[in-house]
């Protein structure tokens, strides 16, 4: 609005609706903030611009009205119209307003009429903006330093993934696109930045559900001289600011039924265990934590004697006890920490409703987590993941510092063909302080906490197959 001081406005915005009675028209306008009602009189604009109005605007094409505030009988705010202009035509016509956009196909094509015609799509899109921003704040508040690490790497590393391939035409070389931010976090550390963090994309070549996307973005940060502990009360103190910030509120309904103005949220997704009225999550709780052995043996299927994973002989034989099926995967197995996981997937991730997490994982699935101090808890890492309604929203560790350790995880984890971050390494001879990482799935947060069953849904252009 122009001129506040005076009685007389000016807004722009697109035409979403248009009724024109003899004499009268009415034009609702909208712009990212909301909508308006704009009133068009002959008797105030004259026949000549009354005229050019009806014939020459539809709903679609962007305005610019002027005028003066007014109520309406019913109490509804309206710009009554001196003037207007028309800014740009819209030669594609929107969605009916009873028909909708109904298909789940073009709305995610057509992505920019669907956040035209339905509100809550644009609302979704501002929340993940207000999300990201109050991360952003807290972590700013606490003395942290956003910075930016490479897209193109050499040698991927950081996460156990599938890269993108692509090439450096000039240098002749072959690179990846990141599947972590990690390991160049990790020598800014060493290079003397004790508190750092990255919003940014990361790429796995890997395959598309409802919770997963070949790009996504992630949050990593790094804290020197503080541990797994720190980053759990970091990962629960974050999370629940940004829900009183965004939202004010720590109740939140995640899934259930959603629809949208005019059309019905179609997409197919995979099986859950909510009702259509969804899940209420409370986040203002203290979140619970327990070991992943711990929560393994609560869901263990009943058996004649407690599962020992001490070994991948005593862990086969407790799975047999119980009447479990030693699965192919299992078969490929090779040691009990790994069969620990399996069931921890297998038996118990899906039944972690509330904001839970779960610590102390096996060493030869947490390549980069420093081992327990803990002399009882000999093969297990100081590594934590988050979960909430099943889903796994956050990973995080002491971090491994030790450089030869590192290298002979490095080592047993490549495959034929494939190489070590010598960079990284070289780093860590270096020496690196003692470190607690976090990596959080932005995606999957603002799914929470703006109760979206589909990835897609917070994602304003997904990846979607080309159409024939």
């Amino acid at each position: 609005m122009d001129d506040p001081d005076s009685s007389i406005f000016t807004v722009s915005g697109r035409i979403i609706s248009r009724r024109v009675f003899g004499k009268l028209a009415f034009l609702v306008v909208q712009d990212t903030k909301g909508k308006l009602q704009t009133q068009f009189s002959k008797s105030v604009i004259g026949d000549e611009l009354f005229s050019l109005m009806k014939s020459s605007t539809d709903a679609g094409d962007i305005i610019s009205v002027t005028g003066t505030v007014r109520k309406t009988d019913k109490g509804e705010t309206t710009l009554k119209a001196t003037s207007y202009e028309l800014l740009t035509k819209s030669l594609s016509p929107l969605p009916d307003k009873f028909g909708g956009l109904k298909d789940i196909n073009k709305r995610y094509r057509q992505r920019e009429v669907d956040m035209i015609v339905n509100s809550s799509v644009r609302e979704t899109m501002l929340q993940r903006s207000k999300i990201i921003s109050a991360i952003r704040s807290y972590l700013d508040e606490r003395e942290f330093i956003e910075v930016e690490t490479p897209i193109l790497h050499s040698v991927p590393g950081g996460a156990d993934a599938l890269p993108f391939e692509t090439h450096h035409n000039s240098l002749d070389m072959d690179l990846t696109l990141r599947i972590a931010t990690e390991l160049h976090l990790k020598r800014l550390v060493i290079g003397g930045f004790d508190r750092v963090y990255e919003i940014g994309r990361i790429f796995r070549n890997e395959g598309l559900s409802t919770r997963h996307n070949p790009e996504f973005t992630s949050i990593e940060l790094y804290q020197a001289y503080s541990d797994y502990d720190d980053m759990m009360d970091l990962t629960e103190g974050m999370v629940k600011s940004v829900a009183s910030t965004v939202f004010d509120r720590q109740v939140f309904t995640f899934g259930g039924s959603k629809t949208l103005e005019g059309e019905v949220n179609g997409e197919e997704s995979e099986s859950e265990s909510e009702s259509e009225s969804g899940i209420e999550i409370d986040l203002g709780v203290d979140w619970r934590r327990v070991s992943m052995l711990d929560i393994v043996l609560e869901h263990f299927p009943d058996s004649p004697s407690t599962p020992d994973f001490s070994s991948y002989e005593s862990a086969v034989e407790s799975l047999q006890g119980a009447g479990i099926k030693v699965t192919d995967e299992v078969g490929k197995m090779k040691t009990g920490g790994e069969v620990l996981n399996w069931c921890f997937e297998e038996f118990a991730e899906e039944k972690l409703i509330q904001p839970t997490f779960v610590t102390d994982y096996p060493v030869e699935i947490s390549p980069l987590a420093r081992r327990h101090r803990d002399e009882r808890k000999k093969g297990l890492t100081e590594r934590f993941e988050l979960f909430v309604c099943g889903r796994e929203l956050a990973n995080a560790f002491t971090e491994l510092t030790d450089p030869v350790d590192q290298r002979e995880r490095f080592e047993g984890q490549v495959g034929e063909g494939e190489e070590v971050d010598e960079a990284f390494l070289a780093a860590l001879e270096v020496g690196m302080p003692p470190t607690g990482g976090l990596g959080i799935g932005i995606d999957r947060l603002v799914m929470l906490l703006t109760s979206e069953k589909s990835i897609k849904d917070v994602i304003a252009f997904p990846l979607l197959k080309k159409e024939e």
